[in-house]
């Protein structure tokens, strides 16, 4: 069962959040709060498996309540999605940053609301991959060129290709075609990859990948 933490100031959006999640089969919401400081909270006492988290709420707001999430390592397992109003918001990259496995606009289809809790507690996909991939191209765009990062060199050839595949969005099936190994495979070396770089999940290797320099803005690998 994927336990849901939902953290939104808006009642509304709740009521609809859990309303659905609530009907899908093995998704159950299991707490709400309505600030990021109650959701904090509400965390560290239930340890759900994912936390929808609004970005702008009052008393602490969705990303400084990501900080204090991801900088805890008693809720390392616990993986948050950011909710925003917008595809291009300002705040969204350094929730990336600071952790967070990815976002959601809030007017996303049901089907796509769902499929994104299922595959973030799975781990297997960064979700929304090409809005997600856009953001971070237009923030590295406007950043100063990136230094070659030292901890890249921990990485072999292949992890380094697959870090570049993950940083463009692809899923471990399209690694795997790409690379023309199995899915298995394309799992395994992503995993490595993470565990050499300290990175949480591949939504901070996407990050770490563009602010290494290994993948640029606009490049089609």
């Amino acid at each position: 069962m994927i336990r849901v933490l939902l953290a939104d100031d808006q009642v509304l959006v709740r009521a609809g959040f859990r309303a659905l999640l609530d009907a899908q089969p093995g998704i159950e919401v299991t707490g709400e709060a309505a600030d990021g400081q109650e959701a904090v909270a509400l965390v560290r006492e239930t340890s759900p498996d994912l936390v929808l988290m609004d970005i702008r709420m009052p008393v602490l707001d969705g990303l400084a309540a990501t900080r204090r999430l991801t900088g805890d390592p008693r809720l390392a397992a616990v993986k948050v999605v950011m909710l925003t109003t917008f595809e291009l918001d300002e705040y969204v990259f350094e929730a990336l940053r600071s952790g967070a496995s990815g976002f959601l606009v809030k007017d996303t289809e049901p089907e796509e609301l769902v499929r994104a809790v299922r595959a973030v507690v799975d781990g297997d996909a960064l979700l929304s991959p090409g809005v997600t991939r856009r953001l971070i191209e237009e923030f590295a765009a406007r950043s100063k060129q990136p230094a070659a990062a030292g901890e890249l060199a921990r990485l072999t050839e292949r992890e380094r290709e697959v870090m570049a595949l993950v940083g463009l969005g692809l899923s471990n099936e399209e690694i795997a075609r790409r690379l023309v190994v199995s899915p298995l495979t394309a799992k395994t070396h992503v995993s490595r990859t993470m565990v050499k770089l300290g990175a949480r999940d591949r939504a901070q290797l996407v990050v770490l990948a563009y602010e290494s320099g290994l993948v640029r803005p606009g490049w089609l690998g």
